[in-house]
């Protein structure tokens, strides 16, 4: 199986995109020259989105994802979909994809649905729908040593960094996980340790 690679002009669309991997998702999707759409549910965390690099947030509360992708894309759509919620937003997706394009699911935010495939979509696009874990790299020596190389020198270059939202010492992990559950994160929640 070939690798999927970004590529300088294409449209990377990153749902949940206020976690730490979608941060991740597009600093490397901006590293490639890709434009970086983001999505978000509440208009809270777009500014910070917008700072951190996304090219366009669309606010999916107060926004149609569909209409919003193709004005931002002429018409086009998304190459490349990387998704943490799936369940109906599947199908959303598929709607607001490019022909040839690759959904990457990695989650499932959306626990009330089930994630129904995209048929017609699939079918009239040549969509590619792919689950994804990152065992796909760890338990591969290959790709983990080559994923290490790319991290480095992203870090190295200052093309990728750490967005932390905030830190707690371990004595507060109650509040970090009512924290987390709040979802009023934007990026990493970190917990701190002491060792004697």
């Amino acid at each position: 199986m070939s690798e999927l690679k970004v590529k300088e002009g294409d449209v990377v669309l990153i749902t949940a995109a206020s976690s730490s991997v979608g941060y991740s998702a597009i600093q490397i999707a901006k590293a490639a020259g890709a434009t970086a759409i983001a999505t978000t549910r509440s208009n809270v965390k777009k500014q910070m989105l917008l700072d951190k690099g996304a090219d366009h947030v669309i606010v999916t509360n107060d926004e149609d994802l569909v209409a919003r992708v193709m004005e931002i894309t002429e018409g086009h759509g998304a190459d490349l979909i990387f998704d943490a919620v799936a369940g109906s937003l599947l199908e959303t997706l598929a709607a607001a994809a490019a022909p040839g394009a690759t959904i990457f699911v990695y989650g499932a935010l959306d626990e009330t649905a089930a994630t129904p495939f995209p048929l017609f979509a699939a079918l009239q696009k040549g969509l590619k729908v792919q689950g994804y874990t990152l065992f796909e790299i760890t338990n591969n020596p290959v790709k983990l040593e080559h994923a290490k190389k790319y991290i480095y020198k992203g870090l190295e270059s200052g093309k990728l960094v750490p967005v932390l939202d905030r830190t707690f010492p371990l004595d507060q992990i109650v509040e970090a996980h009512r924290y987390m559950e709040s979802n009023q994160q934007n990026g990493k929640i970190t917990v701190t340790t002491r060792f004697s």
